[in-house]
């Protein structure tokens, strides 16, 4: 009996090593929980196709932090994503990139974005897994391609380590570093703001007077297009910008080539607003106050304005009187959430 089991034994260990190049003894993934906020919509990310684990979330981190994703191997994906600042280009109305490239929009916040279906200003990422493609392979921003990064990462023992303790068939390769990053991305979720705590009845919480005037002028003029806990629709809108001629950014004509998204943006997400300035696809304007200005007398009719911004006079606008202005500035800032703007998590090693 006992020469049954010591063969048994042999026999187990034979075959543990010679399947998956002996890794199954090192990947025992720990699982992570996705946050899902009782205030927020159905998360949209299949968590089934990429299972968030301890391993693969700070794999991903590694690599958000790791400049060796660019050509010139020092312009990480944290440099136009910088947490205190909602993981935007804090200061920069363009993202910058390798060799001093500029792009030619404002870097997006990250965050909240397992619920979000579409990506970029102009929804050319219809998959969170997908993204980052498009600001590795842009000349003017990373520069370098999702074979030369894994070819890079093979040579680094942590890497390797790392990769097998993330995935299954622990290879360094791009779909894998693609996951990792969703991984990390995953676990972004903002949603202890003032806001929330507020809606979630949490004791001791309460909207100030003005505040709550702000709120209410914000469902009247703004909640059509910012709708949602998550502050936006997630449509694409034409909004009444002037174009400007030294970019001439189509928006979602770009991806399509569809003459009714001639200069429409995703409808961006108002969450930490307070700190992701400058605004706008461009970072055209660098206050809140800024962007309130334009809404009431700035817009101008570029051919294509959503109609929901035209006035009964014909012109296009959403009218504020100064009043209105402070208590919508004073409501968006109770959306600013600085538990995740300072969580150690998301923080560079």
């Amino acid at each position: 009996m006992e020469k049954k089991i010591v063969l048994i034994f042999v026999c187990l260990t034979f075959f543990w090593s010679c399947g998956h190049d002996g890794l199954e003894d090192e990947y025992m993934p720990i699982a992570l929980q996705v946050e899902l906020p009782e205030n927020f919509p159905e998360i949209q990310y299949e968590l089934g196709n990429n299972p968030v684990t301890q391993q693969g979330f700070e794999l991903g981190k590694k690599l958000f932090y790791d400049g060796r994703l660019s050509s010139n191997n020092s312009i990480p994906c944290a440099f136009c994503h910088e947490q205190a600042f909602a993981f935007t280009h804090h200061g920069h109305t363009l993202s910058h990139g390798v060799n001093g490239g500029i792009g030619f929009r404002n870097s997006q916040p990250l965050q909240n974005l397992a619920y979000f279906s579409e990506f970029m200003w102009d929804g050319a990422a219809s998959h969170l897994d997908l993204q980052p493609i498009i600001p590795i392979t842009s000349e003017l921003e990373m520069g370098e391609t999702l074979s030369g990064i894994t070819e890079k990462l093979k040579e680094d023992p942590y890497y390797r380590q790392q990769f097998a303790l993330a995935f299954y068939d622990g290879e360094i390769s791009g779909e894998n570093v693609l996951k990792a990053l969703s991984q990390f991305m995953l676990m972004m979720v903002s949603s202890n703001s003032k806001y929330d705590k507020y809606v979630r009845n949490e004791e001791g919480v309460t909207l100030s007077e003005i505040e709550l005037q702000g709120q209410m002028v914000f469902q009247d003029k703004c909640a059509s297009c910012h709708a949602t806990d998550l502050f936006t629709d997630q449509s694409y809108r034409n909004t009444g910008l002037p174009v400007n001629p030294k970019l001439d950014d189509k928006g979602r004509f770009r991806v399509l080539e569809n003459p009714s998204d001639l200069y429409k943006f995703k409808v961006p997400s108002l969450r930490n607003v307070e700190k992701s300035f400058p605004y706008m696809h461009d970072g055209r304007f660098a206050t809140l106050e800024a962007v309130l200005d334009f809404y009431d007398s700035g817009m101008v009719d570029n051919g294509n304005v959503d109609e929901s911004l035209r006035r009964t006079d014909g012109s296009f606008g959403i009218s504020l009187t100064e009043g209105e202005k402070g208590q919508l500035v004073a409501f968006l800032k109770t959306l600013t959430d600085n538990e995740f703007l300072n969580d150690t998590r998301f923080a560079e090693f």
